[in-house]
């Protein structure tokens, strides 16, 4: 029974919960005693689940009424060969989601204090090494409209009084899915190797950063707009390859060419894994935020020792 002076229990809305960052996300807000509604895609199921169609832009809104907090995690996998039907799915379910979403927010009575939407550090577009940050140029690639979009897509959410963060992502690190859990196996192998020169720059976050990074911005009243969820230390894909070879005690003196790459994926080999982006995380830093693990080794050796203890129990 809650006593008169206990503190009351947040209660947050999350679109994206199945996904790696979001059920992450679901087990530490659980564990810090806040009440999740899941904004699901497929039928509503339970009492904590509120229906939500992004492709033909509707939502349950009744349902977010009083929300202490909204997460939008939302988004079509970008990890595929980009035809036309995929590159309008991952445009509509990031935008035409969003829309809806904040639509719906901006209407409510009892409208939710906070949004923390998704974007992308592919919003930067294509760098040849030059440090960004929140200040920096936005690019105009596919995926640089798309986050533009999708950041614009929050507009009537911020506009009706809600703060709004637009959490600018890089690469997420879990040895439990992403990339990080994909290489795993080829690296185990031996055959681990950098992708083309290797010098293009990684930008990363290991999982367990990102989640305490939505749960300070959660609290964080005087940050609003974009916000770059990456590690302080980015590295380039050479660097990468060596230290996952090394936690891994594995050789990595393979190279895979930049032509079969672009062969195999195409544009979205050219506009992800080539793009090179060394973007650092300005804002985070100046309102205090403190990575647990700041250098890539570091969160490799402490993902991958999670890893294995969970396989133990």
């Amino acid at each position: 029974m809650t006593s008169p002076t206990s503190p009351p229990q947040l209660t947050v809305a999350i679109t994206g919960s199945s996904g790696l960052v979001g059920s992450a996300a679901v087990r530490v807000f659980e564990q810090h005693g806040m009440r999740v509604l899941h904004v699901v895609r497929r039928g509503v199921r339970a009492d904590n689940e509120i229906a939500w169609n992004p492709s033909a832009g509707t939502i349950d809104a009744a349902k977010l009424d009083g929300v202490d907090a909204v997460i939008n995690l939302a988004g079509a996998n970008i990890a595929q060969r980009w035809t036309d039907d995929a590159k309008r799915a991952i445009r509509e379910s990031r935008v035409t989601g969003t829309t809806a979403l904040c639509n719906a927010l901006a209407g409510l009575s009892k409208k939710p204090k906070v949004l923390l939407s998704g974007s992308a550090i592919g919003i930067y577009g294509a760098q040849r090494g030059d440090p960004v940050d929140e200040s920096s140029a936005l690019g105009d690639d596919f995926l640089a409209t798309v986050a533009r979009e999708w950041e614009a897509a929050t507009g009537p959410a911020s506009a009706a009084g809600i703060r709004v963060v637009n959490l600018r992502t890089g690469i997420v690190l879990s040895s439990g899915g992403g990339m990080l859990a994909k290489l795993l196996l080829p690296f185990r192998l031996g055959v681990g190797a950098k992708l083309g020169s290797g010098e293009q720059w990684m930008s990363w976050i290991v999982l367990a950063d990102y989640v305490e990074a939505l749960t300070f911005l959660l609290d964080a009243d005087g940050i609003s707009g974009p916000v770059n969820l990456v590690a302080p230390n980015p590295v380039t894909n050479a660097e990468f390859t060596r230290a996952l070879g090394r936690v891994l005690r594995r050789p990595t003196a393979f190279t895979v060419p930049k032509v079969a790459m672009s062969l195999a994926f195409g544009e979205m080999a050219d506009d992800t894994i080539f793009a090179s982006q060394r973007v650092r995380p300005r804002r985070l830093l100046e309102a205090g935020f403190a990575f647990a693990l700041p250098t890539l080794e570091g969160a490799l050796r402490e993902e991958l020792t999670r890893s294995a203890r969970s396989d133990d129990r």
